[in-house]
């Protein structure tokens, strides 16, 4: 039953102010206060002038003139039916505010005047008004003020010149419509009480949920300041520890050669075991040497060593290195160079590193195919620029793993990881590397038809920097993963 009722009420609530929000047009909810306004001012202007025409009945009983005055006041209480047709048709709250609480404000004096002067039963509806002036238009008080003193004033002025208040009905015939005057005027400001109560529960409780909501964001960033924290000391630990796994590995690598050195010369038969070793060395180097190059970067301890140096005997130097991880796999190695490469200042072995880990990686995805080294510079707004690009024939990538592809610990594909190995740093490290240096590494791909990285950097890197910094702009836009140069 308990269940039944609740769902009853609710269900008449609902009701009711589907009803009462048919007066509401869209534009006088612009958000819930306002909403909760025009909701009371609708409600109140249906009920209220239905309490306030008990006083009109009364006056028509009791007065047997019904003069002007009459009328007057039983017209003026009718009025404030037409208000919530008003919001209905221009849906603005103000300016029907304005009219009900000088009807309110002049129906009562006016009221007072004929029946009853100062000792009337309609001066209490006189605070009501006062009141109503406050809470609809309350950003404008000395205008409500304004209003309330120039209609008491007339009401004092029109007592001045008559020199009396007319008595249409004895005071001792007042007492019943004094009894009607004052129990209406007592529902009309419960429900107004009663509207104010939820409005500050209502407030209290937004309160309550703000000061919740602020207190896990404080939590939150102190988390997220506690994280980043602990990651800046993971990154400064990893990259103090380069020395201390480099050398142990660099021994393995080392001794492994010269164990296979001898076993080469006298034909010994764990030749192939010490190759697994050497080659096994060799690889987890190159996965310590990512891992540990990404946390100096993300530490801020890795530094550049600008020099000038040729392009083209960078080229040769990169083709020497690079050709026997591009042709494991049975792929040919093309290498094609524009004339007048000339010469780069910029930082000679972050730019290896940087197109090895392409080469390596077009080399480790494509099978009999072919991987091509082009290079180029061009001259852009009267700065030198260098563009080394790495196709391959291999796997390719989708167009929905781009975006994630230069990610740190992140590879086009899950399956990718398990197929062919890696950590996912390697094209990340590469475009933190390129961005060091003023550039940065762009990829065109098309699935089950090759790839494309293209890195750009400027050829000057130091008058780069000074351009940059007098120009007060950056040294390359960031761009997305899909996004590229055009060819």
């Amino acid at each position: 039953m308990k269940i039944g009722g609740t769902g009853n009420s609710a269900m008449l609530q609902e009701r009711f102010l589907r009803a009462i929000d048919w007066f509401i047009p869209p534009q006088a909810r612009t958000d819930a206060a306002m909403l909760g306004r025009a909701r009371i001012f609708v409600f109140s202007h249906i009920f209220g002038p239905a309490l306030g025409q008990a006083i009109s009945v009364y006056l028509y009983i009791s007065d047997k003139t019904r003069g002007f005055q009459f009328w007057v006041i039983a017209i003026s209480i009718t009025l404030f039916w037409i208000l919530p047709f008003g919001m209905k048709l221009i849906g603005r709250l103000q300016p029907l505010a304005w009219f009900s609480v000088e009807n309110l404000t002049f129906v009562t004096l006016f009221g007072s005047y004929y029946y009853g002067g100062v000792s009337s039963p309609f001066l209490p509806w006189l605070l009501i008004a006062l009141l109503l002036g406050f809470f609809y238009i309350g950003q404008r008080p000395f205008t409500v003020l304004g209003i309330f003193c120039a209609n008491v004033g007339g009401f004092f002025i029109a007592y001045l010149v008559k020199g009396s208040f007319p008595q249409h009905i004895s005071l001792e015939g007042l007492s019943g419509v004094g009894i009607v005057s004052v129990t209406t005027a007592t529902i009309y400001m419960a429900m107004m009480a009663l509207y104010y109560a939820d409005v500050v529960a209502s407030q209290s409780g937004r309160q309550q949920e703000a000061a919740r909501h602020r207190a896990t964001a404080e939590r939150l960033r102190k988390a997220m300041e506690e994280a980043e924290r602990s990651n800046r000391q993971k990154s400064v630990f990893l990259a103090k520890m380069s020395h201390q796994l480099r050398t142990p590995l660099n021994a393995v690598i080392g001794y492994s050669e010269i164990l296979l050195e001898d076993a080469r010369e006298n034909e010994d038969e764990q030749i192939a075991d010490l190759q697994r070793i050497n080659s096994a060395g060799k690889h987890l180097l190159s996965l310590v040497t990512d891992v540990l190059d990404m946390s100096k970067i993300e530490s801020n301890k890795t530094d550049l060593t600008i020099q000038p140096f040729h392009l083209n005997d960078f080229i040769d130097d990169v083709m020497s290195t690079g050709r026997s991880l591009v042709t494991s796999n049975g792929n040919e190695f093309i290498v094609d160079r524009e004339p007048g490469l000339g010469i780069v200042i910029s930082d000679e072995t972050r730019l290896r590193q940087a197109v090895l880990n392409l080469l390596s990686n077009a080399g480790k995805f494509t099978k009999n195919g072919r991987v091509t080294l082009s290079a180029s510079r061009q001259t852009e707004r009267g700065e030198d620029w260098i563009r080394l690009s790495v196709s391959d024939t291999g796997i390719g990538i989708m167009q929905d793993n781009l975006r994630k592809l230069f990610k740190d610990f992140n590879q086009a594909d899950a399956s990718t990881a398990s197929k062919y190995g890696g950590t996912g740093l390697g094209l990340a490290l590469s475009r933190h590397l390129c961005r060091m240096m003023g550039g940065n590494i762009d990829v065109q791909s098309e699935f089950g038809r090759g790839s494309r990285f293209t890195i750009r950097i400027p050829a000057y890197l130091e008058q780069h920097r000074i351009a940059s910094v007098a120009s007060g702009s950056a040294a390359i836009p960031e761009r997305d993963a899909g996004q590229s140069y055009a060819a």
